[in-house]
């Protein structure tokens, strides 16, 4: 019993400082400190951390402890499909501590060598409105999951679904304002390309597309020095 309570007492410890730092994070540095967090919960050889796109309806690799940063954003896969998307679908966490690739709703991804680890662990990232990712640790040799680890996981899961819906929103209005700002560069680019040289304002965006693949500029850089090229009375596209 005294046990019992010394590790509840610790779980509660280790649940209250999650609680207190991961709320004021950005999307992806709060997305590193879960992966940590997994980490030093399971001991584990890997974790990666998919994110769920409610509009496509399809789950994303957003972090990994292991450096993958070629197929972060890149390896998807459908609410449902794999465990990772039945995780998620279903809302119920999945401990499976030998043979993992052979469960019949695993998905393999090549590019990924975690996927044939022996050991998976998988838990829901939800929050008051419903499914937000999936948190899946892996064992390169079987491991047994204990009570402990399956359920001190999932309240993580439960947790930090808040801070993630909020670090995603977050990440959404700054990816629209960037999106704004660039718009109205170009727009100010093509204004003056169509002043300058007496042409449409397709004829003047195809000009800046034209610059930008020449120069491997993006479209944003190309405008930005057209401006300033405008202002120093310069002529010629930069």
């Amino acid at each position: 019993m005294k046990k019992n309570l010394i590790e509840l007492k610790r779980e509660l410890n280790f649940l209250y400082r999650i609680a207190q730092s991961v709320h004021s994070l950005q999307l992806n540095e709060l997305l590193k400190e879960i992966v940590k967090i997994a980490n030093q919960v399971t001991k584990s050889d890997s974790c990666l951390i998919y994110i769920f796109d409610r509009e496509k309806q399809t789950l994303g690799l957003r972090a990994s402890k292991n450096p993958h940063k070629d197929l972060l954003q890149r390896v998807t896969m459908k609410l449902g499909e794999g465990i990772t998307g039945w995780v998620a679908k279903e809302k119920k966490p999945v401990a499976i501590g030998e043979g993992a690739a052979k469960d019949p709703r695993f998905k393999f991804f090549r590019s990924l060598p975690e996927d044939r680890f022996e050991a998976f662990l998988s838990v829901p990232i939800i929050n008051k409105i419903g499914i937000v990712g999936v948190i899946n640790v892996q064992h390169k040799k079987k491991h047994e999951h204990t009570d402990m680890e399956i359920n001190l996981l999932s309240a993580i899961g439960k947790l930090v679904g808040g801070a993630v819906e909020n670090a995603l929103l977050i990440e959404e209005s700054i990816a629209l304002k960037e999106a704004l700002e660039m718009r109205k560069i170009i727009e100010r680019a093509k204004g003056i390309l169509m002043k300058r040289k007496n042409i449409s304002e397709q004829e003047a965006y195809r000009q800046i597309q034209k610059e930008s693949m020449d120069s491997r500029k993006s479209l944003k850089e190309v405008s930005e020095a057209l401006i300033l090229a405008d202002r120093l009375n310069l002529k010629g596209l930069p």
